[in-house]
């Protein structure tokens, strides 16, 4: 068991949320009472577990160990892009983080043409899934 500390800018200060618990995979929260976004919070920690992994490589893979074809690399390239613009939204100048999504976008577009050139059924298919082009 160890803790995180963990602080949040508030306006023009930091305030520090007590702490986060971890043991066993199990998040034991204490925060200050007045601080609601504390879900936010758990979700950034850990927003793509083993368990989310092979939920998105069986619902878009051939099986739940499937990881290398290319359907199902970029289903998952696409929950981390869609949880990168959401972090995104609200840290404008984590350029880091940016500079992640881009090189993220740029990796699920190769693939994607890729896939185009291979098989254009399997990427229409997989296109339409996700809903990535209007």
């Amino acid at each position: 068991m160890f803790c995180i500390p963990i602080f949040l800018k508030v306006g023009a200060k930091l305030v520090k949320i007590s702490q986060i618990l971890l043991a066993n995979s199990n998040i034991l929260c204490t925060f200050a009472p007045h601080l609601t976004i504390y879900n936010q919070i758990l979700f950034s920690i850990m927003y793509l577990d083993a368990a989310k992994k092979k939920e998105i490589f069986e619902k878009y893979g051939k099986s739940n160990t499937d990881t290398g074809s290319p359907e199902a690399q970029i289903a998952l390239f696409s929950y981390r892009i869609s949880h990168l613009t959401e972090h995104l939204k609200v840290n404008k100048k984590d350029y880091t983080t940016e500079r992640s999504l881009t090189m993220l976008v740029g990796k699920r577009r190769r693939l994607l043409q890729y896939l185009q050139d291979r098989d254009i059924n399997r990427y229409r298919a997989i296109v339409k899934a996700l809903g990535l082009r209007k």
